[in-house]
């Protein structure tokens, strides 16, 4: 007999915290299941859109895996409500290898990763593994970082523009205050991946372009990265 939500919870207070599982595939969801919990993570799993929405904003996991696939409403259309609602839970999208719409569409819509079917499950705890830590990250070394009209304080995750908040997801935020820490270099996609993903860049490039465009539309105006043709970004004051 599967564990009760409220069991599976309990079990998640005392290690690193519950992570949703949302994914059609049985075969899928019980390996992820249990390596994750082999992890120290509490795992609660729904097999359809409607009831991972539902779980999504009872239980509060401090992580969700989400496929796009899915029965009732997809996982572009779980993200977009998600973040509608302002619920930043870091989301890892799982696709099918040839979806490249969908993994953009997913990141555009504030997905902190993706990756593609068939996978490794030890590679999808390491990622679970990093948006969390992404997203509870308190680097009190650094003090708060200005730029132009953009403030970011690290400490309390906090960004704004002319005093006003910008909702940024974690990996959004964390590409962000990388870029603002170094003021004028100049990093490579490749580079990004490695110290702001905390992965090689075997998944593609084509994830730092997308969240490069997201924080950029995010900070409208206010925006304070640069693109260097042919070799990556560089966070510089505007002129």
């Amino acid at each position: 007999m599967n564990p009760t939500p409220a069991a599976e919870q309990s079990r998640a207070d005392q290690g690193k915290g519950l992570v949703l599982v949302v994914e059609d595939e049985r075969a899928i969801s019980d390996l992820l299941r249990m390596y994750l919990s082999r992890e120290g993570f509490g795992v609660h799993v729904a097999s359809d859109g409607p009831s991972g929405l539902s779980f999504a904003r009872t239980l509060h996991p401090v992580a969700i895996i989400l496929d796009v696939g899915l029965p009732g409403i997809d996982g572009t259309e779980v993200c977009r409500q998600l973040r509608a609602d302002g619920d930043w839970t870091p989301i890892l999208f799982c696709t099918a290898r040839d979806d490249e719409v969908d993994r953009v569409l997913g990141l555009e819509l504030g997905a902190d990763d993706y990756i593609t079917k068939p996978f490794s499950p030890r590679e999808v705890v390491a990622r679970v593994k990093s948006v969390v830590r992404r997203a509870s990250r308190a680097n009190t070394s650094e003090g708060p970082l200005a730029m132009g009209a953009i403030k970011l304080d690290p400490v309390t995750r906090r960004v704004t523009a002319n005093e006003v908040a910008i909702s940024l997801t974690a990996t959004e935020f964390d590409l962000l205050a990388h870029l603002m820490a170094h003021p004028g270099r100049v990093f490579s996609r490749e580079q990004l991946l490695s110290e702001v993903w905390g992965y090689a860049a075997v998944v593609g490039t084509r994830t730092v372009d997308v969240h490069v465009a997201q924080v950029r539309s995010k900070l409208a105006e206010s925006d304070v990265i640069r693109t260097v043709r042919g070799v990556g970004y560089a966070a510089e004051t505007p002129r």
